[in-house]
């Protein structure tokens, strides 16, 4: 049987594992290996193929089972989701999605207290773990801060990867400006150059603290929030310490038809010329989401080495789909995947994923589910720079997620792929291993409740909801922002 331990704990000595089917790694792709064995010990994977010769501490046999690499979430949902409010709930600007100026005026207020925002960032790592995510780069709404992230919130963030076992790329979102809508319901984009750069500097000196805590599991990131609200000196500014830092940049960018405006309105030009055009955009940069570029656009972003942040599932919701996944991967744009949504489920966003990019591109035969499966694994490697994630060979960290496939419930499995991106889902996770350490088995993470978690984040998010009206145009009730699907009876 699997065994168990505390998460900051590595598994002592080397550990056999085996299933019905293994996804190796071999030439720089992955293969299918049937009843194959993964050899894991100190953290570092030293065996995939079959019939291991050497000595190990324990076998495991998982049965009928897919063995893969962890998943990497360049995305990844790290607060209660908010945006799940957006789904039947639009315009946005009249839901609390914009900030009215009466309330700029007052004082834009911190909604969640500092306890609040350290339970909500380890309950969701708890999840992304859940849904066999092993290496998360967290994203956050900033509509109900007051400003920016801080880097004492992801102080403690820090800590609660490292409790977990979590693999994570940290670092405070920060921004230079927002929008506003005025009295009579126009919207305005307001920039504060000042506050820009005090979060850029904090952000700096967070990923001096603590690149490289937690014996590597974490590292930093620099987060500016979306490109429309920034300078051509802050981007500049941020490209540069991030450079010099050596870690990953990631920036909303090519999102929204606002967003699109609001660039042309203030630059004359698109996101990604903009972009191009200061010197933003590496190799390091990661940019979701790219359903609002056109082909030169995209074509700039593949040129600079960019990766481009695939989440289907959230923009989907928003009725926006990329065009096209196939299309983009053969022009060379690299493309790694994000959850940004409740829920943090990999597998649903690869799923949605396969079934928008057939439709988009017009045919059946792409994407194909080894493209998106690449795409959450390599290509998530790739986009860090991290030639030893996302892959299972040896000399890779043992980031290992093992898929339960005997239930009934998935019908028949032929391709263990094809089954995940068919019937399967996150909650068919069954055991993560993270840098050679068990961090849940059997569904469990040591120590976390997760139904305890969950009563405590639906109310805290009941509370949340309470102060929609506060900062929302004009003020409505809670009932108004957010009428129920169908006429509700209360006994």
């Amino acid at each position: 049987m699997p065994h168990s331990h505390q998460a900051n704990r590595r598994d002592d000595g080397a550990f056999l594992l085996t299933a019905r089917w293994v996804v190796g790694h071999r030439n720089g792709r992955h293969v299918l290996l049937e009843n194959g064995e993964v050899v894991y010990e100190n953290g570092r994977i030293v065996f995939v193929g079959h019939h291991y010769a050497g000595p190990v501490k324990q076998r495991i046999d998982h049965g009928m089972a897919l063995i893969g690499p962890g998943f990497i979430d360049l995305d990844a949902l790290s607060d209660l989701d908010t945006g799940v409010l957006g789904l039947d709930h639009q315009p946005g600007w009249k839901k609390g999605r914009v900030w009215p100026r009466d309330y700029v005026e007052a004082g834009p207020a911190e909604m969640l207290d500092r306890d609040e925002l350290a339970f909500q960032k380890h309950y969701a790592f708890a999840q992304i773990i859940r849904n066999g995510i092993t290496t998360a780069l967290p994203i956050a709404s900033l509509f109900y801060r007051a400003w920016n992230e801080t880097s004492d919130e992801f102080a403690s963030a820090a800590e609660s990867a490292a409790e977990l076992g979590l693999r994570t790329y940290l670092g405070p979102a920060f921004r230079a400006g927002h929008s506003v809508i005025e009295a009579d319901g126009s919207i305005v984009v307001e920039v504060d150059e000042e506050r820009g750069a005090a979060g850029l500097e904090d952000a700096i000196a967070f990923c001096k603290q603590h690149e490289g805590r937690s014996g590597g599991l974490v590292r930093t990131m620099l987060a500016p929030d979306r490109v429309e609200f920034w300078t051509a000196d802050l981007m500049r500014r941020t490209a540069d310490a991030a450079r010099d830092l050596g870690v990953p940049v990631r920036l909303h960018c090519c999102q929204s038809s606002f967003e699109v405006e609001t660039v042309h309105r203030r630059f004359g030009t698109t996101s990604a010329r903009w972009l191009r055009d200061i010197g933003f955009l590496s190799e390091r940069a990661l940019l979701p989401h790219g359903t609002h570029a056109d082909d030169h656009d995209l074509e700039i972003i593949a040129g600079s080495g960019a990766t481009l942040v695939h989440c289907p599932l959230v923009m989907a919701r928003h009725g926006v789909a990329l065009d096209n996944f196939s299309r983009l991967r053969s022009k060379g744009l690299r493309i790694g995947m994000g959850t940004d949504t409740w829920p943090p489920d990999m597998v649903q966003n690869m799923q949605l994923g396969l079934m928008l990019g057939r439709i988009m591109a017009g045919t059946m035969e792409t994407p194909t589910s080894a493209d998106l499966y690449d795409a959450a694994t390599i290509g998530g490697a790739d986009a860090l720079g991290r030639p030893d994630l996302g892959r299972l060979q040896a000399g890779a960290a043992a980031d290992i997620v093992v898929f339960d496939l005997s239930g009934n419930h998935l019908g028949q499995v032929i391709d263990p792929i094809a089954c995940l991106m068919t019937s399967a889902s996150g909650r068919d996770v069954h055991t993560v291993i993270i840098d050679g350490r068990t961090v849940m088995s059997g569904r469990t993470i040591p120590d976390f409740d997760f139904d305890a978690a969950h009563r405590r984040a639906q109310a805290q998010f009941e509370r949340l909801v309470e102060r929609y009206p506060q900062r929302t145009w004009r003020h409505p009730n809670v009932a108004e922002i957010f009428p129920p699907s169908y006429r509700t009876f209360v006994a």
